[in-house]
């Protein structure tokens, strides 16, 4: 018969997992398919990844799946960037996923269609929304970083073959994570506050 002080409980042995499992993967790569996805009201993702031999239950929360470039569905094999947390009052361990890619060739052309599919599909390169360009515009906004080789390519070029054209400078980020919502916000406030002619978003690479 085992002593009790030689017994430890449920909830120590469960932190003791936790402490492993997530100490040893705080960081990993992980291809499977995607099954049972659900994206919840929350805005949350929840699905499970799996191949042939097990699976295990995922979950990207809204801060992240919301950069995505395409839409998860059922069958899908994709690669996962996460890290694995264990959720002790139930004794089940999950991977949280910050990154998910289409696995295999051909990545960046699926997210690229993706995106076109969603935007025409939300009507944005429809011909009613398409504005002329003006033949000699007096003032032009350039979007890019107000630092490297594009800005200042962009300024030699149109300081050469139009220099009676006003240049208005709104810098942003062009790459990274919060690049998207910063050049948002970039071409919203050009827009509204000094009304170019037209605007050039440009960046470097």
């Amino acid at each position: 018969m085992i002593e009790n002080n030689t017994a430890i409980t449920v909830g120590e042995l469960t932190r003791q997992i936790k402490e492993i499992l997530e100490g040893s993967f705080s960081q990993l790569w992980v291809e499977g398919e995607i099954s049972n996805y659900i994206h919840h009201s929350s805005g949350h993702m929840y699905f499970t990844l799996k191949d042939d031999e097990a699976e295990i239950r995922c979950a990207m929360f809204k801060g992240n799946n919301q950069y995505l470039r395409f839409k998860p569905e059922n069958g899908m094999k994709v690669l996962l960037s996460g890290r694995i947390s264990v959720y002790a009052p139930r004794g089940q361990y999950q991977l949280i996923s910050t990154r998910l890619e289409p696995a295999g060739l051909g990545t960046l052309f699926l997210a690229f269609e993706a995106l076109k599919k969603r935007l025409s599909a939300e009507g944005l390169f429809d011909d009613e929304f398409k504005k002329p360009l003006p033949k000699i515009p007096e003032t032009i906004g350039l979007i890019t970083s107000k630092t490297g080789a594009a800005v200042k390519d962009m300024i030699n070029v149109l300081g050469r073959r139009a220099p009676y054209v006003k240049l208005i400078l709104q810098p942003t980020l062009v790459q990274g994570d919060e690049a998207a919502a910063d050049i948002v916000n970039a071409i919203q406030e050009m827009d509204t506050s000094c009304e170019p002619d037209l605007i050039i978003f440009g960046r470097g690479g």
